[in-house]
C-alpha cells in the first residue's frame, strides 16, 4: 500500500478546502488531507458537473478530490485559488484535461492502485459467462431445472482478446493463462514487441475476429468511443463473450443488445456503462445474457484504501509544495 507519511506534523489549523465528489473516504486518506490542514467538503454520490463546480465555487476550493462526480471547465473557472484535481482512481476522462492545462491545475490519477482487483473482477465475469451461470441461476430462480441439451463451456482452449495491454490487462492474462487460456492481445503502443506468453495483433480487427472473449481494458478517448460497435461485434466469432470493466462510452451499448438478442453474442459482462448510473429501465440491466455490476471492480478493500491514500497524498503534496511523482501526473507538473 503505498506510503501516507505526507506531512510530518498537522497544520495548526484549516488552510485548504478540498471538495469530495463522493460522501465518503477511507480513514486512511482523510488522515493524510488533515494533516496537510485541509478541510474536505463532501458531496452527494454521483454529483452533476454543474454542482460540483458550485460546491468548489462556494468553499474557493483549493483542490477536488473526484470519485464520482465529472468535474469540467466550470468547476476549474470557479475558484482562483484550484490548482489540483486528484483522481480516486485511475481513469481520468471525468476530467477536462484541456480545461485543467488551460487553467494550469494539475491533475494527478492513482496510478495501479486498483490493478488487482479489476483483474480479479474480470477473471470473475469470464468464469460466469463461461459457465452461464445467470441464465442457469435464473431458470432455477424460475422453477426450471436444466434443458437436456445444456452445456457450459470449458475455460481451457477459449481464445481471450484483450483490448488494451497495460498493468490491468497484464494482470488478466496472468490469471487466465494457468485455466489454459490463450492470450492475445492489442495495444499499438506495442507494435513490433514481444511479450511471453501472450500473442500480439497488429489490428482490432485482427483481434476480434479471433476471440472467443473480448475484454477491454482500453481508456476512453474520442478515438476509443464506441470502439466496439455493430461492425466491431459483428467481426467477432458467432457465440462469442464481450467483458467490459474499462469505460461504458468504450462499447455502443444498443449494437451490444442487437447483438445479444441476434444470438450472435452469447453474453456481456458490463461493470461501466455509458451513463451512470444507468437508467432503471435500460434494458441491459435485466438482460438474460447480461452480468452486470455497478462500477465497483476497483472497489475492493484494499483498492479503495490505496485510491483515497494515493489521490490524498497527490493533494497534500501539491498544496505544501511537494513534489507529486511523475507517473502519477497527467496534466501539469
Amino acid at each position: 500500500m503505498p506510503s501516507s507519511s505526507v506531512v510530518a506534523d498537522p497544520a495548526p489549523g484549516p488552510v485548504f478546502n478540498v471538495v469530495m465528489t463522493s460522501n465518503f473516504l477511507a480513514a486512511q486518506a482523510v488522515a493524510i488531507l488533515e494533516a496537510a490542514g485541509c478541510v474536505i467538503h463532501y458531496m452527494p454520490p454521483y454529483p452533476s458537473a454543474a454542482a460540483v463546480a458550485d460546491l468548489t465555487g462556494r468553499v474557493q476550493a483549493d483542490a477536488i478530490l473526484t470519485r464520482q462526480g465529472p468535474v469540467d471547465a466550470r468547476a476549474m473557472a470557479a475558484s482562483a485559488r484550484l490548482c489540483v484535481v486528484a483522481r480516486h482512481g485511475v481513469g481520468v476522462d471525468d476530467v477536462d484535461l484541456v480545461a485543467a492545462a488551460a487553467y494550469g491545475v494539475l491533475v494527478t490519477r492513482a496510478t495501479g492502485s486498483n490493478t488487482v482487483a479489476v483483474a480479479e473482477h474480470t477473471l470473475a465475469f469470464i468464469l460466469t459467462l463461461a459457465k452461464n451461470l445467470r441464465p442457469l441461476g435464473m431458470d432455477i430462480a424460475a422453477g426450471g431445472w436444466r434443458d437436456p441439451a445444456a452445456s457450459v463451456r470449458d475455460l481451457a482452449g477459449l481464445r481471450l482478446g484483450l483490448v488494451g495491454f497495460g498493468g490491468i490487462a497484464q494482470a488478466v492474462a496472468a490469471m487466465a493463462r494457468p485455466f489454459g487460456m490463450q492470450v492475445s492481445a492489442f495495444a499499438p503502443s506495442l507494435a513490433g514487441q514481444e511479450t511471453p506468453g501472450v500473442r500480439l495483433h497488429a489490428s482490432l480487427t485482427s483481434l476480434l475476429a479471433e476471440a472467443d472473449v473480448v475484454s477491454l481494458h482500453c481508456p476512453l478517448t474520442p478515438a476509443t468511443r464506441h470502439l466496439i460497435d455493430s461492425a466491431a461485434l459483428a467481426s467477432m466469432p458467432p457465440g462469442s463473450f464481450v467483458i467490459n470493466t474499462a469505460r461504458g462510452g468504450i462499447v455502443d451499448e444498443w449494437a451490444l443488445l442487437a447483438a445479444l438478442d441476434s444470438g450472435h453474442i452469447a453474453g456481456a459482462a458490463l461493470d461501466v456503462f455509458e451513463g451512470e448510473p444507468p437508467a432503471p429501465g435500460h434494458p441491459l440491466r435485466s438482460h438474460r445474457k447480461v452480468i452486470a455490476t455497478p462500477h465497483i471492480s476497483g472497489v475492493s478493500r484494499g483498492s479503495f484504501i490505496n485510491m483515497g491514500v494515493m489521490a490524498a497524498e497527490c493533494i497534500a503534496w501539491a498544496l505544501t509544495g511537494q513534489a507529486v511523482p511523475v507517473d502519477r501526473v497527467v496534466v501539469g507538473g
